[in-house]
């Protein structure tokens, strides 16, 4: 199979320039970014589901190409922003789902702009707000990236990121992953870290989707486990949980193929998305 072939774009969002990588055609499929990466870890994603719809994926405030702006921190300004890059790319309305990070963003998505979404993805991610005590860690690295960089990424946030099958049998995989880490930009890392500790309690959001979605989980996540996604899952009208298995909290890099035929099953049962009318 030949490779899709990618499209740049940059977007100018309240004087903030938003890039963004896309590739394929047909239903659009807007992916975001875990935390702390760029839209570069949806390479599978944009090569292998390019044959079943359009993928749309930005880089959040400050990371990869993205510039990070002066605002406040927030969650909800990086759905907004989102719905500019719709907006950009000349599409109404899509599928919008996250990994982790991207999850928060998804469900802003869903609280501010429901009249976007065709379909919802959410990977392993999690509707509850933090506690106490995740807020005062983010704060802590937050406070320490400024001061240190993001050796503290390194030390305390990739050995979470990856399952222990990867870690044990994947080493590029796991050394790609510490790659993207390492890049982050310690400025975009603590404000998005302020910003997810901020994050409000999203499953009311969940319970009032008018549209279908898919919650997709590694079996060895351990920051956002199976428990949480039962509970996006049992908490949306209509919903779907796919467990990948031998994947931890990146099931999109770890395993790309599972991560992308369950992405590709789902789209196709929306209207517009290839598979047969839904009755």
């Amino acid at each position: 199979m030949t490779k899709a072939s990618n499209r740049a774009n940059r977007v100018t969002v309240s004087s903030v320039q938003l890039y963004t990588r896309s590739a394929g055609s047909g239903l659009p499929v807007v992916l975001l970014h875990a935390f702390p990466l760029s839209s570069a870890m949806w390479l599978a994603q944009r090569e292998g589901l390019a044959s079943t719809c359009r993928v749309i994926t930005p880089d959040l405030r400050g990371f990869g190409g993205s510039q990070l702006g002066d605002d406040e921190p927030s969650i909800d300004l990086m759905a907004d922003d989102v719905a500019r890059v719709l907006d950009a790319e000349g599409v109404e309305a899509a599928v919008v789902g996250g990994q982790s990070m991207g999850g928060y963003v998804t469900m802003a998505m869903c609280r501010r702009h429901p009249d976007r979404l065709l379909g919802v993805v959410l990977a392993d991610t999690k509707a509850s707000a933090d506690t106490p005590a995740a807020r005062e860690n983010r704060e802590r690295i937050a406070r320490e990236v400024l001061e240190s960089g993001t050796e503290v990424l390194i030390r305390e946030t990739l050995p979470t990121l990856v399952g222990t099958t990867t870690k044990e049998r994947r080493a590029m995989v796991y050394g790609r992953v510490r790659e993207l880490v390492r890049s982050a930009p310690p400025k975009a890392v603590a404000w998005a870290q302020r910003a997810m500790a901020a994050r409000p309690d999203s499953f009311e959001t969940l319970a009032a989707l008018k549209v279908p979605a898919l919650v997709v989980v590694g079996e060895e996540d351990e920051l956002s486990p199976l428990s949480d996604a039962e509970a996006m899952a049992h908490a949306v009208p209509e919903g779907g949980l796919t467990v990948i298995e031998k994947a931890g909290h990146l099931s999109a890099v770890e395993q790309p193929e599972a991560f992308n035929a369950a992405v590709a099953a789902f789209v196709k049962t929306l209207p517009g998305g290839g598979g047969p009318p839904r009755g």
